[in-house]
């Protein structure tokens, strides 16, 4: 059974007296670099033409941040070439050079989706061409022209193309493994009334295989997801033990025979709960309870025992069918029972206090269901009538109307209110914790430590918070560690959004539209000289500041990575970087 959790936020970390961003006009070094060919971009074709398909491809990022190294970035171009680009001194910056080549001609398929890449350690690299194909690279210490050599050694065809979510590289038992998570939208025949396609997220295991002294690289397990909305956040825990998602609809395991025993166990359950034990209805005076009983049954057969409180049933010995403390007292000198055409018993219970309607018979027996009378039904409806209408306000003079839904701002709006985190177990393939996220907006995700599970922002009312999942800490799984003061009210407002990114030291944050401007909030810092807010006519301590940056480019951006000094941002032909914050 999944137990429900809350993500507990730090106080400490919140700032409720947060005045707002300063807009500052300081510069900002703004550097670009011509690539020597475009970026390869896959445009959506004219059958995927889904909003899944739009969150998955038409929004991918097509700059890979390497958190291992510091400012260490690379992106695909159109010749198939891996191209980096590290920094260490901005002035001094080097053209991207290439690492490595895919040995396919991506020109050759029409159907594949844009490569991508994952760092799952310091030393190696899952990567996918596109058209199905999945490479594990041994990359030596990355970032450096003498010590990076790329070489494959695991390249399988998987089936339809994909992208990779995620992956990590762990030692178990001696043996090194890389799992990968694998992205796919795959047509849906059976999906009649929605999109017609469905999400799959595969789980791939590759393990190091020593055979007579020959080592080599080879799929240990296979397993796959599906759901019906593309994640927001996927990521396989380090250990390889779990994995978590973030998503709008759950995802599930398909695992053929298991599933199906577990599918047959869910039917019969459901069974069980379409067939109560007993009916019952009730009167301002009193409760009657009818109960099914075998045709063999007889009067002698059959026990009841009536108290104060509670009421007993048994048949022919057996265990107790009905057992229990009333939802109230009765009068129990009172209460009869009765057999009705050898098929049903039926107990009359007087109540002790007439009027109040019990929400239920027995406490805490769900086995039974109420039957309300016609009479009950239009009542309770005539109850409710003042809290419904047809128009938006009938009567905007009542001294209390009802939620006027014109008053909300748009930035007050969630498209996706019911997204739900969710913790899945290795072995059993069965969820562990399940989070309902309400109306917390999932914004964005960021490596901050590459050893731990990347995290990810969360609207909470105005601010955006960060959590950081900790799989080896069952009572500590999600830890809030920064806020972003009044960020998620801020980026609900920029329409034209499309990446959104922070420093992993949390210095700033940042998003880019889709075309030339970027934005960048800088937390809140101590001022050099002395501030006073007019208006209160106090000193102010420390200010928040908003920068805004337009870059020299016709071509949208294709890719926005942050580090904690510089913002680097990718279009078709130009890689920018602007330095945010000073070297220490």
């Amino acid at each position: 059974m999944a137990a429900h959790c809350s993500l507990q936020t730090k106080r400490l970390l919140l700032d409720p007296k947060f005045e707002g961003y300063k807009l500052s006009l300081e510069p900002l070094a703004c550097y670009q670099l011509e690539l020597d060919a475009a970026v390869a971009e896959v445009k959506l074709r004219d059958d995927q033409y889904t909003l899944d398909h739009m969150r998955a491809f038409g929004m991918y990022n097509y700059l890979h941040l390497d958190s291992w190294y510091q400012d260490n970035v690379y992106y695909v171009d159109q010749f198939g070439r891996i191209m980096n680009l590290s920094v260490t001194l901005d002035t001094a910056l080097q053209k991207p050079r290439e690492v490595f080549r895919l040995p396919t001609d991506l020109a050759a398929y029409d159907n594949r989706l844009c490569a991508s890449i994952h760092f799952s350690s310091s030393t190696w690299v899952t990567l996918s061409d596109g058209t199905g194909r999945l490479y594990l690279i041994k990359s030596g210490k990355r970032g450096n022209s003498t010590s990076e050599k790329w070489e494959i050694v695991f390249n399988e065809e998987l089936g339809s193309p994909f992208t990779i979510a995620h992956s990590v590289s762990f030692v178990k038992s001696d043996t090194h493994s890389v799992a990968v998570l694998l992205l796919r939208v795959e047509k849906d025949e059976l999906d009649t009334k929605g999109s017609g396609f469905h999400i799959t997220l595969e789980w791939v295991t590759i393990a190091e295989i020593s055979k007579e002294g020959d080592h080599r690289y080879e799929i240990l397990k296979r397993r796959v997801l599906q759901g019906k909305s593309v994640p927001h956040y996927a990521a396989i825990e380090p250990s390889g033990d779990g994995l978590m998602i973030v998503s709008y609809k759950p995802f599930k395991f398909m695992e053929g025979e298991d599933n199906k025993s577990e599918e047959n166990d869910d039917a019969e359950a459901t069974k069980e709960k379409k067939d109560p034990l007993y009916y019952w209805q009730q009167t301002e005076d009193d409760v009657t309870i009818t109960v099914h009983i075998p045709e063999d049954i007889t009067k002698d057969d059959i026990k009841v025992r009536f108290s104060p409180d509670s009421v007993c049933v048994i048949l022919k010995d057996q265990p107790p069918l009905m057992e229990g403390k009333l939802y109230s007292s009765v009068d129990h000198e009172s209460c009869t029972w009765i057999i009705r055409e050898s098929k049903s018993l039926e107990i009359s219970l007087i109540k002790k206090n007439e009027g109040p309607r019990w929400p239920e018979l027995i406490v805490g027996d769900t086995r039974g269901e109420f039957i309300m009378d016609s009479s009950q039904c239009s009542e309770i409806s005539e109850s409710l009538m003042h809290l419904t209408s047809e128009v938006m306000n009938p009567n905007p003079e009542k001294e209390n109307p009802p939620c006027n839904a014109q008053e909300l701002e748009e930035c007050d709006a969630f498209l996706e209110d019911s997204a739900s985190l969710c913790r899945f177990d290795g072995d059993t393939l069965k969820v562990t914790h399940v989070i309902n996220l309400g109306s917390n907006q999932y914004l964005f995700s960021v490596v901050v430590d590459p050893k731990e599970m990347p995290c990810f922002c969360l609207r909470h009312d105005v601010d955006a918070l960060l959590w950081q999942p900790h799989s080896d800490q069952p009572e500590n799984m999600w830890e809030h560690i920064a806020t972003f003061n009044a960020l998620g009210y801020v980026q609900a407002s920029k329409q034209d959004k499309k990446f959104m990114a922070c420093a992993p030291d949390y210095s700033y944050a940042a998003l880019c539209e889709c075309l030339r401007r970027v934005f960048i909030y800088r937390q809140p810092t101590p001022l050099a000289t002395v501030l006073y807010n007019r208006k209160e006519g106090r000193q102010v301590g420390q200010v928040a500041k908003q920068l805004v940056t337009t870059l020299e480019a016709n071509d949208p951006i294709l890719g926005f990575q942050a580090t904690s000094e510089r913002l680097f941002v990718l279009t078709t032909k130009t890689l920018f970087l602007i330095k945010v914050n000073s070297g220490n």
